[in-house]
C-alpha cells in the first residue's frame, strides 16, 4: 500500500533504475599493425641515407600524370659490388632515355637498355665491377655469433611462440629494416614483392646492374641466391605493377610504342635538397617492430575470426614512410 505521491515517485524511480540497461564499459581498441606503427616513438625510426635512394622518373601516364619510382638500395654487406655499379650508372645518367621493355604477369617489370632486344643495347659505363656468384650470399662467422657487427637477422625472432620460417631457409628474420634468410654458414637478402634484382644471362654471368627488374607478383623466393637482390621499391610500385603485360618472348614488348620511357634515374644525393625525397623505416631491433611482426601474424581486429599464428617474412612489409619537407 502506497501512502502518498512521494513514495510512489520513489518507487517509480527505483523501478526505472532497475530496468535501465547496464552501463557499457569502453572496450579497449584491438592492437593492429597500423596501431603499433602509429604508437611508435620518433626515436624508433631510422632515416635512409640519400645515396641509398634511387629516384626513377618514368614518362607521364596516358592522362599526363607524373610517375616516380623510388628504390631503396641494399646497405652493406649485401650485394655491394652490384650496388656500386648501380651508383656508377646513375651518376653517369646511363638509364636516361632507356625504357621499361619487359613486363610479365605475376613475375617482373624489367628496365634498362633492352639487352633482350636485338640492336637495342647501349654501351655500358666504364669501370663496372664483374661480380662473382659467391656474392649472392655473405658468409657468417659462427652459428652463435652470426656476423659480428654486420647486418644479420635475429635467429630467435618469433611471433608468439612460433618462429618465422619457410621452406626456403633454415632461419629468417630482419635486420636494418631488411628481410633476410640464412643457414648456419651464409646469409642472403630475400626476394619479396617489390624487390629489385639484377637481370642476368645464364651462369656464370651475374649481370652488371644495368638491367634491373622489380618483382610484381607473388614473392619469387626460388630466385634467392640465384640472382642478385639489390634493393626494393619503397614508393611508386604501382607505376610498374600496372603496366601492360608483354606478349613477346619472355614478356618483352613487341613494339616500340608499348615501352614506357625512362626520363631519368638519379641518386637522391644528386638532387637539390628541395627535390630529393627523404624516407625513414621502423628500426627492426625496436620493441614496436617486434610487436608489429606479432600483429601481422595474429590479427586481433574485428574483421579477423582466427589468428594465423604465423607469418611469411614477405608478408611483413617493413614500415617505411616519407619525411615531410621542412
Amino acid at each position: 500500500v502506497l501512502d502518498g505521491p512521494g513514495q510512489l515517485l520513489r518507487r517509480n524511480a527505483l523501478l526505472l533504475a532497475a530496468l535501465a540497461p547496464a552501463p557499457v564499459l569502453a572496450q579497449a581498441e584491438p592492437v593492429t599493425p597500423s596501431s603499433v606503427v602509429a604508437a611508435s616513438a620518433p626515436g624508433e625510426w631510422v632515416e635512409i641515407a640519400p645515396d641509398e635512394l634511387l629516384v626513377m622518373e618514368l614518362a607521364p601516364d596516358a592522362d599526363g600524370a607524373p610517375r616516380e619510382v623510388v628504390i631503396q638500395l641494399l646497405p652493406p654487406p649485401f650485394s655491394q659490388s652490384w650496388v656500386g655499379n648501380i651508383r656508377t650508372l646513375a651518376r653517369a645518367h646511363w638509364w636516361d632515355g632507356t625504357s621499361v621493355y619487359r613486363v610479365v604477369d605475376n613475375w617482373v617489370a624489367q628496365w634498362g637498355a633492352g639487352e633482350d632486344e636485338q640492336g637495342k643495347a647501349v654501351p655500358l659505363t666504364e669501370g663496372l665491377n664483374i661480380v662473382p656468384e659467391s656474392e649472392y650470399v655473405v658468409e657468417t662467422l659462427t652459428q652463435t655469433d652470426w656476423c659480428g657487427d654486420q647486418a644479420c637477422p635475429k635467429p630467435d625472432l618469433t611471433v608468439g611462440d612460433r618462429p618465422i620460417n619457410s621452406p626456403y631457409a633454415e632461419k629468417e628474420g630482419f635486420n636494418s629494416g631488411w628481410p633476410l634468410a640464412a643457414n648456419d654458414t651464409t646469409i642472403w637478402p630475400t626476394h619479396c614483392y617489390a624487390s629489385v634484382g639484377v637481370a642476368r644471362d645464364l651462369s656464370p654471368d651475374t649481370g652488371t646492374g644495368a638491367e634491373l627488374y622489380a618483382a610484381i607478383g607473388h614473392a619469387p623466393r626460388q630466385l634467392d641466391r640465384n640472382i642478385a637482390v639489390v634493393g626494393r621499391v619503397i614508393e611508386g610500385i604501382e607505376h610498374l605493377a600496372t603496366l601492360k603485360r608483354g606478349t613477346g618472348d619472355a614478356g618483352v614488348y613487341e613494339t616500340e610504342a608499348e615501352h614506357t620511357s625512362i626520363i631519368s634515374v638519379r641518386l637522391a644525393s644528386e638532387l637539390p635538397d628541395a627535390q630529393g625525397p627523404r624516407f625513414e623505416y621502423l628500426a627492426s631491433d625496436s620493441e614496436n617492430f617486434n610487436r608489429y611482426v606479432a600483429g601481422r601474424a595474429n590479427r586481433s581486429d574485428e574483421f579477423y575470426i582466427q589468428p594465423a599464428g604465423g607469418v611469411d617474412i614477405c608478408n611483413v612489409q617493413v614500415p617505411i614512410r616519407r619525411i615531410a619537407a621542412d
